[in-house]
């Protein structure tokens, strides 16, 4: 029986779709610096600010479509005879748009609001205030369910469980040098896990196979070799 395929995505499996990598060579984000937007500190300092920013990114990722490598993910999950994890740091929906079920948003989603206040989660929608109630407990409290630096991300217990679960370890699109998810491939390989980068350039990190390409070449050509085994 064949064993499971833990797939970690990053921020490289949406670029062709139209949204940009984490940041810049200049450290900027979208012409913010990550602190002024990606940071609890930076939510309590100018919560209109980070709201602006999330609100451009929800508009972003809605207009975006996905790409030739989302749906080839959709379709070894959906063809392959053994589970296939599909853990993501991408924020956007697009690996769902494409077809695939189940995916592990450990960054959280821009699709999702959080009351700071309770910790009520609901749909977001396009356009967030700082003003909006929480639908539960009715404070203004809205923020982004996102993970900014210095939160823990989520789900790191399936995330374990899964990875433990898994014969392949395919690192899809990320730097790799973003903790926790940079520890992925080492537990993978203390674990005797294969493990695999697929990736535009090759990040300098230790994997036993590494394919450099944009993502939507190499994915879908690496999942038709998977599948014709």
């Amino acid at each position: 029986m064949k064993g499971g395929i833990f797939i970690l995505s990053g921020a490289g499996l949406s670029a062709e779709s139209g949204l940009k990598t984490f940041r810049a060579a200049d450290g900027l984000w979208e012409d913010h610096r990550v602190e002024d937007v990606a940071t609890p500190e930076a939510f309590a300092r100018d919560p209109k600010l980070v709201q602006r920013f999330y609100n451009m990114r929800r508009e972003q990722a809605a207009k975006a479509a996905p790409n030739p490598a989302h749906r080839a993910l959709a379709r070894l999950q959906s063809e392959y005879d053994a589970p296939v994890y599909l853990v993501t740091q991408n924020v956007d929906d697009l690996l769902e748009r494409g077809g695939a079920r189940d995916v592990i948003h450990m960054h959280g989603a821009l699709k999702d609001a959080l009351c700071a206040a309770c910790g009520h989660r609901w749909a977001a929608p396009m356009v967030m205030n700082v003003e909006d109630p929480c639908p539960a407990c009715g404070t203004p409290a809205t923020r982004p369910d996102i993970v900014w630096f210095g939160e823990v991300p989520y789900h790191m217990d399936t995330i374990q469980d899964a990875l433990e679960d898994s014969d392949l370890f395919v690192s899809i699109g990320t730097s790799g040098v973003v903790y926790p998810a940079a520890g992925f491939s080492q537990m993978a390989r203390s674990l005797g896990i294969r493990t695999m980068e697929l990736n535009l350039e090759a990040s300098g990190g230790r994997f036993d196979e590494v394919r450099e390409g944009p993502a939507s070449t190499v994915v879908p050509d690496w999942v038709n070799e998977i599948l014709a085994d």
